[in-house]
């Protein structure tokens, strides 16, 4: 990459404290100019309709659209930008996901600064940067989860967008339940509300 060539970078990531440490990283780079900052799938679409930018890093769990729905849409309306997913799950399932959507590289949040360097400047060349896919596991099932007939059932409501009532209705169960069960569900696919839980679950095959 040239080295004097200047970078506007779009970071998306609905986590500030990761927003954060991006920005730290970036300032190292002197070609690196961080010139927005999206929380959301949504904003990041703003962002880029108001003025487009090299390169964008973005997250694949967020609220509103997605990483992949997010790198769909730009892929389609500016392919020149380049896009880098960063991702918590290494599930094998994204990287073909992320190649269709026509994201340029991914990359774990588990990774180092010299990764992220190494990723934006080798996506800044024209090429792609999947080099960790050798770490990504293969989707896991319902079963692998340990999820219960009932959880399944619990999470497809929840998918369908039904509250703790509607669902103690459907399933003739109290809402305190299907509190109980949500609260299991989420520990065990390590997610906070139900729209990390629909992200994790489409993305990672568990239905």
């Amino acid at each position: 990459m040239e080295t004097d060539k200047e970078l506007k970078i779009y970071i998306a990531d609905d986590h500030p404290i990761v927003v954060e440490g991006l920005k730290e990283v970036l300032k190292r780079k002197t070609n690196c100019i961080v010139n927005g900052i999206a929380h959301n799938g949504e904003q990041l679409v703003d962002l880029i309709k108001k003025e487009m930018p090299d390169l964008a890093i973005v997250d694949i769990n967020m609220p509103i659209m997605n990483g992949i729905q997010c790198t769909e849409w730009i892929k389609k309306n500016y392919p020149a930008v380049k896009v880098i997913i960063l991702t918590m799950y290494p599930e094998k399932t994204f990287v073909n996901q992320l190649i269709k959507a026509g994201a340029d590289g991914c990359l774990l949040k588990s990774r180092g600064t010299i990764d992220l360097v190494n990723a934006i400047e080798r996506v800044s060349d024209g090429k792609s940067y999947f080099d960790w896919i050798y770490d990504f596991k293969k989707e896991q099932d319902a079963k692998e989860y340990r999820l219960s007939e009932r959880e399944i059932q619990i999470i497809k409501l929840i998918i369908d967008g039904k509250g703790n009532g509607e669902i103690a209705q459907t399933i003739f169960v109290s809402e305190d339940t299907v509190k109980t069960h949500r609260k299991n569900i989420f520990k065990k696919l390590n997610v906070h509300n139900a729209s990390e839980l629909m992200t994790f679950v489409l993305n990672n095959g568990v239905l």
